[in-house]
């Protein structure tokens, strides 16, 4: 006759290693973390900007009497997850942040952006958003008058993401040596988006007057004269400089990642490399619309699904009745018409 066993605690198997704790999500709350601005990413790292107070440079601010801040390059924490991280973001850091050579610091947060320039794949069918850069509050939009020649349909794409993120555009028209640049104004005087025009060995004093005391962040095609611009406004920079194929028209990339750069004046230029497109599958019309305050309250009369480029707007009412300038609803018109497609072509 068998005899019934009688369980205790100490039956009970614990496998080596692993506690009984219950999982938690609390995270870590890193009060000791430092703050910087990152200024280059590069396959993973990411070079940070800290001052040895564990403040990041504030915006024009030649800190006065405060140490010399350092260059730290640091890896993306795992709690993080997929969040992407940019050139212009204000991160928080811990870790060894001596900036010595061969340490690495890990970035636990990504501080709260005031402003993020997007863009989509190049695929329309992919309207999935990539951060381009962040905190900036200008969009300088580099185009050349010739050599290569402008593409006001690129122009067009750029606007339309300035507008999205939030940020004001600036036109700087290069090359003003080679050809005028009086036709290509009045092509965007409509829009009253603001320009400067340089020429070759030229003055810059119009350009660095936009640019103190800001985070700007400068894009355009490859050969329009960006790198040289950046080497002409940051003497130590020292980015390469590609000439224009004859045979295409077109320059070789030679920015090949972003990089924030300071400027002697105050404030910050953030180079991106060359670009041949730009995808807007992101960008809805409403948000193309917000930037015409003088046409968008017509747009509540216009048809159901009106997408306010054929017969039947209301837009074109508006202007035929005289309260609104034609080249203002052109603009619009060819503002919503580059938002279809990736291509620059014009």
């Amino acid at each position: 006759m068998s005899r019934r066993r009688h369980y205790d605690e100490d039956d009970v198997k614990v496998r080596p290693g692993k506690g009984s704790r219950p999982r938690t999500r609390i995270r870590p709350a890193h009060k000791g973390a430092v703050a910087g601005f990152v200024v280059a990413v590069d396959r993973g790292r990411y070079t940070c900007l800290v001052g040895h107070d564990g403040a990041a440079p504030a915006d024009g601010d030649r800190r006065a009497g405060r140490p010399e801040p350092v260059l730290v390059v640091a890896m993306k924490a795992r709690e993080l997850g997929r969040k992407g991280i940019v050139v212009g973001d204000r991160v928080a850091l811990v870790g060894d942040v001596s900036g010595q050579p061969d340490t690495l610091a890990r970035v636990v947060r990504v501080e709260e952006r005031r402003s993020v320039l997007l863009r989509s794949a190049d695929d329309t069918e992919d309207g999935v958003e990539r951060p381009v850069v962040a905190n900036a509050d200008q969009l300088v939009i580099v185009t050349a008058l010739a050599d290569p020649l402008p593409r006001p349909r690129m122009i067009d794409r750029l606007l339309v993401a300035a507008f999205d993120a939030d940020i004001e555009p600036l036109l700087c028209l290069t090359k003003a040596d080679l050809a005028p640049a009086d036709d290509l104004v009045s092509h965007y005087e409509p829009l009253g988006v603001p320009y400067v025009v340089v020429a070759k060995g030229g003055p810059l004093d119009a350009l660095r007057e936009r640019l103190t005391d800001r985070i700007s962040v400068l894009v355009g095609h490859s050969g329009v004269g960006k790198s040289t611009l950046v080497n002409a406004l940051v003497p130590h920079a020292r980015r390469a400089v590609s000439h224009v194929n004859a045979v295409t028209g077109r320059g070789r990339h030679t920015s090949t990642s972003a990089v924030a750069l300071e400027l002697p004046e105050g404030g910050w230029i953030i180079d991106t490399p060359g670009v041949r497109g730009f995808g807007l599958a992101h960008v809805s019309v409403e948000t193309v619309l917000a930037s015409f305050p003088d046409l968008i309250e017509t747009t509540v009369d216009c048809p159901k699904g009106c997408t306010h480029l054929g017969d039947d707007c209301a837009l074109d009412r508006l202007v035929a009745e005289g309260h609104a300038e034609p080249a203002r609803l052109e603009s619009l018109r060819r503002l919503l018409t580059s938002r279809e497609g990736t291509s620059d072509d014009d």
